[in-house]
């Protein structure tokens, strides 16, 4: 993509943004969200019509609160009961679903929190996201870090303590292409015991390659799992092709991956259907892929740069806390990830019920791991950050207070034999 296209409207040249004006106002003109681009690996897996067909055809308002206690007295949880316990008819039994949620935590994941630390390696994009501060329109500092830089930021996080890592870039193939990538997974296996990539999703031979780089598992936010609104909110890039993203993470594990995390970003439609849909695609990845492990997590929208104006659909935190509940009473061995968009109180609060996963010591800006640190400051050596997070505590704070909860932190629940 021309850089013309990396700067916000009232830098561009005029037919850019015209193109901007007319993504925005006509549909036409975009290309079909629902049709594979050249390059794209199609698969033949039911997943995607089960998990759609369920959350198409959910009415959360049908349900009562006998529904609810019925699916709090089960031994096991079904697909109906998790409908049961997502509907507004559970919110008065907020209580309740905590208390078998916490039990369900404790039995298969003891009193364990897990730490790891995002690094944001490239922030270049070549989508337009209406919600995102890496958007392709948006005027921001844009940074891709050299293997140098990569290994002096991995080294940086190492020495804090941290043993997991996630890698993160804009999603650009131009800027960030695969092999890019793959070298900063073998730098980052010499300092970390576990290696995540949360990039844009790529065919199945490219996750194998990345993966005998030392990536051990993928996160992948399917963003809205609603395809019509997808469509309205991606309209320029290859993220807008929402059926290859949707089977990111069955090609990832086809590549060899060991695990593979999922997520929709609460507040970009219905928040219930997005979180129905998360959880039963973990659910039938995990029936085919039984030897996987397999995680969620609910972000929910932060401010971006160039957008104060975001007006997303309001996700509380009573809500989700009871998504996050209802996720451990379905899926009681999945990992959940709380990250640091949510504040430090509903944190602490949730890895005591549901939660089994924490980030600490968090950037979402390109190259600013080391003034986060060791309190260096250089403004012209960063890129500007993807959103604002809101728990910015440090991983000897984070550790410090999970200890206090009475809790245990873990920095690697992996061993290499």
């Amino acid at each position: 993509m021309d850089n013309e296209f990396f700067v916000d409207s009232e830098y561009l040249k005029p037919e850019a943004l015209k193109r901007k004006h007319q993504l925005e106002s006509d549909p036409s003109s975009r290309k079909n969200h629902m049709e594979y681009m050249p390059g794209m690996e199609i698969i033949e897996s039911d997943v995607c019509k089960n998990v759609m067909s369920h959350m198409n055809s959910y009415d959360y308002s049908k349900y009562t609160a006998v529904d609810v206690r019925r699916a709090l007295e089960h031994e096991s949880c079904t697909i109906d009961d998790f409908k049961a316990l997502l509907s507004p008819a559970a919110e008065p039994f907020l209580e309740e679903m905590a208390q078998k949620a916490r039990m369900e935590t404790s039995k298969h994941f003891g009193n364990t929190v897990y730490i790891f630390t995002p690094l944001y390696i490239a922030n270049y994009c070549e989508n337009y996201c209406v919600y995102c501060g890496f958007n392709c329109y948006n005027h921001i500092s844009r940074m891709k870090l050299d293997a140098q830089q990569i290994e002096h930021e991995m080294k940086v996080i190492a020495d804090s303590g941290m043993e997991e890592i996630l890698i993160l870039t804009g999603e650009s193939r131009s800027q960030s292409d695969v092999k890019y990538i793959g070298e900063a997974c073998k730098l980052a296996r010499k300092y970390f015991r576990m290696v995540g990539l949360e990039i844009y999703p790529v065919n199945t031979d490219e996750y194998r390659y990345l993966h005998e780089c030392g990536a051990d598992y993928v996160t992948v936010f399917q963003e809205t799992y609603d395809s019509d609104r997808y469509e309205q909110l991606h309209l320029l890039g290859h993220k807008r092709v929402w059926p290859y993203r949707f089977d990111a993470q069955e090609r990832a594990l086809r590549g060899g991956m060991r695990g593979v995390a999922f997520s929709a970003l609460l507040g970009l439609s219905d928040f219930r259907k997005d979180a129905l849909a998360s959880a039963l695609h973990v659910y039938y990845l995990q029936r085919k892929y039984p030897y996987a492990e397999m995680s969620l997590s609910c972000p929910r929208l932060r401010p971006i740069i160039n957008n104060d104006k975001i007006n997303p659909l309001d996700v509380h935190e009573k809500q989700l806390c009871q998504v996050l509940c209802a996720y451990r009473i379905f899926l009681p061995y999945a990992g959940i990830t709380v990250s640091s968009r949510e504040s430090a109180e509903f944190r602490n609060g949730i890895v005591k019920i549901a939660a089994t996963k924490v980030s600490a010591g968090v950037s979402t800006g390109i190259g600013d791991h080391e003034s986060k640190y060791t309190c260096k400051e250089d403004d012209s050596k960063k890129g500007d950050e993807q959103f604002e997070i809101s728990d910015n505590r440090s991983l000897n704070k984070m550790y410090e207070d999970i200890v206090d909860e009475g809790l245990q932190p873990v920095l690697n629940d992996y061993l290499y034999m």
